[in-house]
């Protein structure tokens, strides 16, 4: 397996995940016996493993030669199904929200200190918000970042903001932690967020939260408009569709108690 034309961190990433399978197919296994079994010096498979538990995904037996995984695996595993659930409930609540306005809609999760799009359906019009699944974007600016954090204690929302920077993408940013802060406590209040030219000019979003069966916000489902296409007048219409939506998602996730506005 060493004697391979692969690109160095092409090869190492097959060496990680053959090392991921043997132990799989093993409980415990001892360097020797795994390096003869995959076909890699001692050394290295020695190397590989010490780095897979550093980073806790294998563990190894006090004062003894043999590795086992951890439950990490496992953990990974477990959001991507929460995830695929969490989609695939998400997207019939969507699609209905984008016949009755024609417009974007996205599904956001917390990401270490940003959101990430994990779900979109994209604007029937030719002018529409530009996005991709897999894109992140701040929290402070955005109206899925205020609902996700809306529910946490202050100290946390000061921990995972603490190597951010509030950068004003428009003239109408927020500025800093105390700024924020304090429009989180119209977002508990309300039950859902605005980012109202925040994050792009000329942009404006809504956005409503979405709960486990534990009653934690582990997503955020928003409508997004260019300016002028949105209907202050319709604005109670657009948030009850989020809200019926969230609801109904929450629901199906075990959560009985979704507050509507």
């Amino acid at each position: 397996m060493e004697k391979t034309t692969q690109p160095e961190s092409v090869s190492s990433v097959l060496k990680v995940f053959s090392i991921l399978q043997a132990l799989g197919e093993q409980k415990e296994i001892g360097v020797s016996e795994l390096s003869q079994r995959l076909m890699m010096s001692k050394a290295t498979t020695y190397r590989f493993l010490q780095t897979m538990k550093t980073l806790g995904y294998i563990t190894q037996e006090e004062e003894a030669d043999k590795y086992s995984l951890t439950l990490k695996l496992f953990e990974l595993g477990a959001k991507s199904l929460e995830y695929v659930d969490l989609i695939t409930l998400a997207d019939k609540e969507m699609r209905y929200i984008s016949e009755q306005t024609n417009e974007a809609l996205h599904l956001g999760a917390l990401d270490e200190n940003a959101i990430i799009y994990i779900h979109k359906i994209d604007s029937n019009y030719n002018l529409r918000m530009q996005s991709r699944i897999g894109r992140r974007n701040p929290l402070y600016s955005t109206a899925i970042g205020k609902v996700l954090l809306a529910q946490r204690e202050n100290d946390f929302i000061h921990q995972i903001l603490s190597d951010v920077k509030f950068i004003k993408h428009t003239d109408k940013t927020l500025e800093n932690e105390e700024q924020l802060l304090a429009e989180l406590t119209l977002v508990r209040e309300q039950h859902f967020a605005e980012d109202n030219e925040e994050q792009e000019p000329g942009l404006r979003c809504i956005a409503a939260p979405i709960y486990d069966r534990f009653g934690c916000v582990i997503a955020g489902l928003s409508i997004s408009f260019p300016t002028i296409r949105f209907d202050e007048k319709r604005m109670s219409y657009y948030v009850g569709l989020l809200h019926k939506a969230g609801k109904n998602i929450s629901e199906q996730l075990g959560y009985n108690n979704y507050q509507l506005k």
